[in-house]
């Protein structure tokens, strides 16, 4: 393929270059529908033993039956857990040791969009509760499985495009003090985009086999948008906008090229490559400033490893 002034132009990346995953274990949390779904599909397709990570294990076994429906013989588990409940997280860390002894990739992919303010189980705002502290601790608890890993074993953590319009306020994580449904979505998506980062730092600082990479779907449709807003934030983004948005296996693509990809390197962004990042095929973007800001970085672990009480074996980054 080439381009206009005769220079070769590489072809867009597919799910159909997605590496032999055969003998590769990978766990993807909010497995049962949308982006989840699509990347469990896509691994399981390729070969990989997947493990659908979900809040409701009666939706999770019918995703598993959609996906043998079309790949029979696909290896595939569905596991409870629940983001928003520390203690489920633990459960679920604690069932996955029992029963494996490596993990190759975790895809940490669930999340909560724009609802009422809420709280999860341990009384932490839900949408930094859901996205970003159950997966932090969920991840502090599964890194001697990962790096375990036979092959390249990596983290992949989903953030958003709109990680680039928030800022972390430290004082306020629960919104006690003024709480916006979009404004507080977006912090949680920032704290993904901060924590995927310091952790690359912290893994290459001490010389892990692990890699930690982001991605982000862009504007894709999913039930993301209607079961989590309510009034205008459902009307506009679950419906009036909703045309425009990429079906679910094209959203999917970034999380698994930084999942599968041997070009992608940790502390990458993938995201699409379209206008704004709304729509697209997968490649590198930036991350927003303040993602990369090592005080922020090290504040917020901090902040997380003491509202989980999960302390991962690794120095900070110097």
């Amino acid at each position: 393929m080439t381009t206009q002034d005769g220079k070769q132009k590489k072809p867009h990346w597919t799910a159909g270059q997605i590496p032999d995953q055969t003998g590769r274990v990978s766990v993807v949390t909010g497995a049962n529908s949308g982006l989840g779904l699509a990347t469990a599909r896509a691994l399981a397709h390729r070969g990989g033993h997947v493990v659908l990570a979900v809040r409701d294990e009666e939706k999770g076994r019918r995703a598993a039956a959609a996906i043998t429906a079309d790949a029979p013989g696909a290896w595939l588990e569905v596991r409870r857990l629940d983001l928003a409940d520390l203690d489920s997280v633990r459960a679920f860390s604690d069932a996955l040791h029992t029963d494996h002894a490596r993990l190759d990739t975790l895809i940490n992919n669930a999340g909560v969009m724009a609802p009422p303010r809420s709280a999860g189980a341990q009384g932490h705002e839900l949408q930094f509760a859901c996205n970003h502290l159950g997966h932090f601790a969920l991840t502090g608890l599964l890194l001697d499985l990962l790096a375990a890993g036979e092959r390249d074993p990596r983290v992949v953590t989903v953030t958003s495009v709109n990680h680039r319009k928030a800022h972390l306020d430290f004082d306020d994580l629960n919104g006690e003090r003024g709480y916006g449904p979009m404004a507080f979505y977006d912090r949680s998506k920032l704290a993904n985009a901060v924590f995927g980062h310091e952790l690359h730092r912290r893994l290459t600082a001490s010389g892990s086999p692990v890699r930690s990479l982001l991605a982000h779907p862009g504007y894709t449709a999913t039930g993301l948008q209607t079961s989590g807003p309510t009034g205008l934030v459902k009307l506009l983004f679950g419906h009036v906008l909703r045309p425009l948005a990429q079906p679910p296996g094209a959203g999917a693509l970034p999380q698994l090229y930084a999942a599968t990809a041997p070009e992608a390197r940790g502390g990458d962004l993938i995201g699409p490559d379209g206008p704004g990042e709304l729509r697209g095929r997968p490649t590198r973007v930036p991350l927003a400033p303040a993602a990369v800001d090592a005080p922020t970085g090290r504040r917020l672990w901090e902040v997380s490893e003491e509202l989980t009480d999960v302390r991962f074996p690794l120095p900070a980054a110097g």
